[in-house]
């Protein structure tokens, strides 16, 4: 895997030109509001700083349809340590890294395995509705 960060707290992994993820570190910080996910995406994951005071003014979001072909889903480390293990379509393994409290991660590309390095809590956040065991295929991987 390739690990792109030209700002701190901020990570890109790709594998063979493909964003298979990205780490947005609880170390990240910055004065202005930021998204790091391509418009072509169905998650976007921005960062929003705000001053006391700032208001966003009352809205909602108009009826859209979107075609959803990739889940991407989002992960909030709420406790622990955990290594996440990499795959391609073919279900190699083509590398790890390991995120902790505070972390955010948006996996987007190929496939993925965890491995809790300690007690650990996630949050997930990805399309739905989730339609069952039909919507993965499972493999065996590095995971112990």
């Amino acid at each position: 895997m390739i690990k792109e960060s030209k700002v701190k707290g901020l990570e890109y992994l790709y594998h063979d030109g493909e964003l298979y993820c990205l780490v947005l570190r609880s170390d990240y910080g910055g004065d202005s509001i930021s998204f790091f996910t391509p418009q072509t995406f169905s998650q976007q994951l921005g960062y929003l700083p705000h001053k006391k005071g700032n208001i966003i003014r009352p809205h909602r979001h108009v009826i859209s349809k979107r075609e959803v072909l990739h889940t991407q889903e989002v992960l909030f480390i709420k406790k622990g340590k955990v290594k996440i293990n990499f795959y391609d379509l073919s279900h190699a393994h083509v590398g790890s890294e390991t995120v902790s409290i505070g972390d955010l991660v948006l996996l987007c590309g190929g496939g993925h395995g965890f491995e809790m390095l300690e007690e650990s809590i996630m949050i997930e956040v990805k399309q739905g509705p989730y339609t069952g065991e039909d919507d993965k295929v499972r493999f065996e991987g590095v995971e112990k």
